[in-house]
């Protein structure tokens, strides 16, 4: 049996070409029917379960805007982020979905965790719903680009968006985009 209360930690965005990279850690303090990897929930599905990890929860989400990713690059930004949460939800086990801890000591890491274990999969929904709503007001700043739709991710319609209008602000200049024909990134 566990000694300490289980971390779970997962990010949304780490390879959009636009919006930001958002990592939460949840504990549960009650079992959560439903929970799975966000990314095999329907986006009303991952809304529903939103207001009951929150309501069910000790948790912290960690933002990173576009031109932090840029400066700092993913890793380091990973790696901010982990600290973080470890800071803000202290004596815990932590699991972080994935194989790396991004230099991060105390941290185990298992490949496919969001799916299954509970706290990581209510880790993944805070992470991706955050992320989601996030990139829905952009495309109301945006519309050109379809934000809204494809959440910034590399789709034919934000291709042929970034071919007419190219970079929005919130687009990360440091991913290289074909369609764009670029020889340098910036």
């Amino acid at each position: 049996m566990r000694d300490k209360r289980l971390c779970g930690i997962d990010e949304a965005g780490r390879g959009p070409l636009a919006g930001s990279l958002v990592v939460a850690g949840v504990v549960l303090k009650d079992k959560i029917d439903g929970l799975m990897d966000s990314k095999q929930l329907s986006e009303k599905r991952r809304n529903e379960l939103y207001p009951k990890i929150i309501a069910n929860s000790i948790y912290h989400i960690v933002s990173f805007d576009a031109q932090t990713i840029d400066r700092d690059g993913i890793s380091k930004c990973l790696n901010v982020a982990l600290n973080e949460i470890k800071e803000h939800i202290e004596d815990c086990d932590y699991l972080f979905d994935g194989n790396s801890t991004f230099g991060v000591s105390g941290i185990s890491t298992m490949v496919k965790a969001d799916a299954k274990i509970a706290e990581v999969s209510a880790a993944s929904i805070l992470a991706k719903v955050t992320r989601d709503k996030e990139m829905i007001e952009y495309d109301k700043t945006y519309p050109e680009y379809g934000f809204a739709k494809h959440k910034g991710y590399a789709t034919k319609a934000h291709y042929e968006a970034l071919k007419v209008y190219d970079r929005s602000p919130i687009h990360r200049k440091s991913f290289r985009v074909k369609c764009l024909d670029e020889k340098t990134l910036f």
